[in-house]
């Protein structure tokens, strides 16, 4: 023990030297053997001899205990991993399926010709948070409106001032499956009986069309009034109100509103009802005929025969070239 302290304090080094982790193994096991020693021998000897403290001495046991369970486990066998393809399989079948438990979707496995645990497909589940079915199978907004959309029709008002600062009311339906507009009309007084009467001249419209739909949604405004949903109530309609302060249940709705004003009236200054009811009017046929939609598939709400790759493309201005719509000039 002595030899080893006096060797690391002949280097030519700082008050505290450093030690190697080899010397730091000697020391712990010669001050080991020391115990066997009498008490008050060790005791003597440690106050004698020793450059180290007690503390430091254990300190430096744990590092080498440490050191010791730092091997690599061995591979002792057992269940392989599942392959990634069949665990993304798993995953895609309960977010398409909601109403699937872990063991619906072990037994379609099995039918697809897989060989593995129902555990293993609840595993798979919980490592990826997906919830169980009885919390994903809870209907929403969305999944209604997905599934009803080409039975519902919406509508909603806008504001639109003057330049003379004069506020105007629009009125609008949307088609929530084709992403159709119909433009209903512009007043500066949206009483009963005007609503009402833009209500039938849709109704009439929508039956020479030969569309039939099930549902209105609009929002709780006192504009729409009882007399406006009897309109749509006599043609076997079911109304269906917004919740309070909630514009995202009608969202299509708003969205056009978004639109028309980015694309169509923010660039333009209104004179009156007339002028205004024009502008609507053109951007209403560029929006349904001419205007791709990306919820529809980068499709038109009324269908247009896809033009083919021969032809000179020439460019169309819409209401006055705010607008451009670009389409092929036949070879």
């Amino acid at each position: 023990m002595l030899r080893q302290q006096v060797r690391i304090l002949q280097r030519k080094a700082p008050s505290s030297p450093r030690i190697s982790k080899p010397e730091k193994l000697i020391l712990t096991t010669l001050s080991y053997k020391m115990k066997q020693t009498s008490i008050g021998f060790r005791k003597r000897l440690h106050r004698c001899f020793f450059l180290f403290k007690p503390e430091t001495l254990l300190k430096w046991h744990r590092e080498l205990v440490k050191r010791k369970w730092t091997f690599k486990h061995r591979n002792r066998g057992g269940r392989p991993r599942i392959d990634l393809d069949l665990e993304t399989l798993i995953v895609r079948m309960a977010q398409e399926n909601p109403r699937w438990g872990y063991r619906r979707i072990h037994g379609e496995l099995v039918k697809l010709g897989f060989d593995l645990a129902s555990k293993s497909v609840w595993n798979i589940l919980k490592r990826n948070g997906i919830l169980p079915s009885a919390q994903r199978s809870r209907s929403s907004w969305r999944t209604f409106l997905s599934h009803y959309r080409e039975q519902i029709l919406a509508c909603d008002f806008f504001t639109v001032e003057t330049i003379t600062l004069k506020r105007l009311y629009v009125l609008f339906f949307i088609e929530l499956g084709s992403r159709r507009v119909h433009f209903a009309g512009v007043t500066a007084n949206p009483n009963n009986f005007w609503t009402s009467q833009q209500a039938l001249q849709l109704v009439w419209m929508l039956e020479e069309l030969k569309q039939n739909f099930r549902f209105l949604i609009h929002d709780r405004d006192t504009k729409f009034t009882r007399s406006f949903d009897n309109v749509f109530r006599s043609v076997g309609m079911k109304i269906i109100r917004t919740p309070f302060r909630a514009p995202q249940a009608n969202a299509y709705a708003e969205r056009w509103i978004r639109s028309v004003r980015h694309e169509c009236l923010d660039h333009i200054l209104i004179f009156n009802n007339r002028h205004l009811y024009n502008v609507l009017k053109e951007y209403e046929g560029f929006y349904n005929a001419s205007r791709p939609h990306q919820g529809i598939d980068q499709r038109t709400p009324i269908p247009i025969e896809r033009s083919s790759k021969a032809g000179t493309i020439v460019r169309r201005e819409v209401l006055g070239g705010i607008i451009n719509d670009s389409y092929r000039i036949a070879a």
